[in-house]
């Protein structure tokens, strides 16, 4: 009976490691997720348009996406989705984003990923477990700078916009053809219980103290609406 005592408690902390370490994870990619969106809307002349993050239904953050390529070319990377719930932004979801692209290509690198979701159309889609970007959402490389005068007519119509920042230098990029899908593991991680991505975002989920660093920054961005009321202004 000792022996099975001592092999228990021994074998105990390795089964909780693993668990911490994914806690772990997710707190350190949330605050990444926080760093990335503050650093690139700190310079606007080169970040995402403010009136478009005004009138944008969601976000998707990914900070650094890991790019693999040795003949055949791969993408991969875990971020969070937030919606604009009830006035402010919703506690964020999880995702991950996967693609691939055929090529002779040798090299890697890390890029972080920000889309904006422009409509409910887009909405609606990135409430489903998985969709795939540009065969179910249209999706356009996002301008770059203080509004959105430059946008194309492309732009204009798409549901979905998205950047990348690689090395400092932050752009808009076509995503299309990559995967979009819900991580629940990783929503249980942080909440504490199975969620969906649609049950977080559509309802007053607590924002968990862990992402609370994120929807802080995301909240000093309001809505167009608030925007206008805010500085007296009208369109």
């Amino acid at each position: 009976m000792r022996m099975i005592l001592t092999a228990t408690l021994a074998i105990a902390p390795l089964a909780i490691v693993p668990l911490l370490a994914n806690d772990n994870d997710s707190v350190k990619r949330l605050h990444e997720a926080a760093v990335v969106f503050s650093e690139i809307m700190a310079t606007p002349d080169k970040g995402i348009p403010e009136d478009l993050l005004s009138r944008a239904h969601c976000i998707v953050i990914v900070p650094q996406e890991k790019k693999v390529a040795f003949l055949v070319g791969a993408k991969y990377g875990k971020g969070y989705v937030s919606c604009r719930h009830r006035g402010g932004w919703s506690a964020p979801g999880t995702v991950i984003v996967e693609g691939g692209s055929f090529g002779f290509q040798i090299g890697g690198s890390a890029t972080d990923i920000v889309m904006l979701v422009m409509n409910e159309g887009g909405e609606n889609k990135l409430l489903e477990s998985k969709f795939t970007l540009g065969a179910d959402a249209a999706i356009a490389a996002g301008p770059v700078g203080r509004t959105a005068a430059a946008e194309t007519d492309l732009q204009m119509h798409a549901e979905i916009l998205s950047w990348s920042r690689s090395q400092g230098l932050f752009a808009g990029l076509s995503l299309e053809g990559a995967t979009l899908r819900q991580d629940e593991n990783d929503n249980a991680q942080i909440y504490g219980k199975e969620l969906t991505n649609r049950e977080i975002l559509t309802t007053a989920v607590r924002v968990p103290k862990m992402a609370a660093k994120l929807i802080a920054e995301l909240d000093q961005h309001p809505r167009h609406e608030a925007a206008v009321a805010s500085t007296g202004g009208s369109q």
